[in-house]
């Protein structure tokens, strides 16, 4: 039977697997795709929004080329982490279902083998799971919650949604691919949350009319051809070939609630948690990284829950005396 078994081989998955591995616990970290999953759909493009050394886990060097590391340098890095320290990860299983077996044990099933384990740390993030703007013709082929690579855009006419880093990124570089793009944002203003080198670029695109914003807006439907938006001056109709819904992305919900973890609905479905020790609702299941925001998907980062996981074992082992 595990000590623990970690489900998220994303950058915090990959610190409690670290941490697991150094107070020589029994683990296995599972990953239903490839290793930081999450990380490898952003952008193509993308450079976080922190510096280098505030991704670091494990004591690994993060070095990059500029001040702020890219996809492909974080990608590179954390390949490096997870062979540097050996950690026992699987990657392309999904977990099933947990069920408990005991006061102190569960068992969990994969899509491929079954597990028994004291304690399960989920580190699963937030990114799996997009926003759906409800609307008719969501489904059609021409939109995406996820935005990867500019050139298939190039020439074409392009409807974003969203006006946070997602969205803007996704503006600003398919505009400079040579696509048309129309920018639909609910609110009145570009996030405050924008990236800082990026809110001055998209202001001016948009003053100078060569991105066309649409503020306190929404779209109400697609169809193959067009776009339907509400806006403070009423209806309007704009000629679309691809809609980018850049409006953010949730915790899987109904995995967690399949567990048994319970949240706060009045409080953006923060999930319960003991904040020191990271234990769930449930006892031996522990939240670890963006999890633990619910709703609040802004709060937590790589930067500021990669030591969770320091707290999280120290449990665990302090419980395994016990058993």
């Amino acid at each position: 039977m595990l000590d623990v078994l970690i489900i998220g081989a994303g950058p915090i998955g990959l610190a409690c697997g670290i941490e697991a591995k150094k107070a020589g616990l029994n683990y296995v970290i599972l990953e239903k795709g490839c290793l930081v999953n999450s990380l490898y759909n952003y952008p193509a493009n993308m450079t976080f929004f922190s510096s280098s050394e505030l991704l670091e886990i494990g004591k690994v060097p993060f070095i990059s080329h500029n001040p702020k590391p890219t996809r492909q340098e974080a990608l590179e890095y954390y390949r490096r982490v997870n062979s540097t320290w050996e950690l026992n990860t699987n990657l392309y299983e999904r977990v099933e279902s947990v069920n408990a077996i005991s006061e102190t044990a569960y068992e969990v099933l994969t899509s491929k083998t079954t597990y028994q384990t004291h304690a399960i740390i989920l580190a699963t993030g937030f990114f799996d799971v997009p926003r759906m703007m409800n609307v008719k013709g969501e489904d059609l082929p021409k939109v995406k919650h996820y935005y990867d690579d500019p050139h298939l855009y190039a020439n074409r006419k392009v409807l974003v949604v969203g006006g946070a880093n997602s969205a803007i990124d996704a503006s600003l570089e398919t505009y400079r691919k040579g696509a048309t793009v129309s920018l639909i944002i609910r609110g009145d203003e570009i996030s405050n949350r924008v990236k800082y080198w990026a809110k001055p670029d998209i202001e001016n695109r948009i003053k100078e009319g060569s991105i066309k914003a649409y503020f306190n807006s929404e779209v109400t439907e697609i169809t193959e051809n067009e776009v339907i938006v509400k806006t403070p001056e009423g209806e309007i109709t704009i000629e679309n070939e691809h809609v980018l819904a850049m409006v953010g992305y949730l915790p899987n919900f109904p995995f967690l609630k399949s567990i048994g973890i319970e949240w706060d609905e009045d409080n953006d479905k923060v999930p319960e948690y003991d904040e020191c020790t990271h234990e769930s609702s449930m006892p031996h299941i522990y939240l670890a990284g963006v999890v633990c925001g619910g709703m609040q998907t802004s709060k937590w980062f790589i930067e500021n829950s990669r030591h969770h996981p320091v707290g999280i074992i120290a449990d665990i082992v302090e419980k395994k005396k016990l058993i």
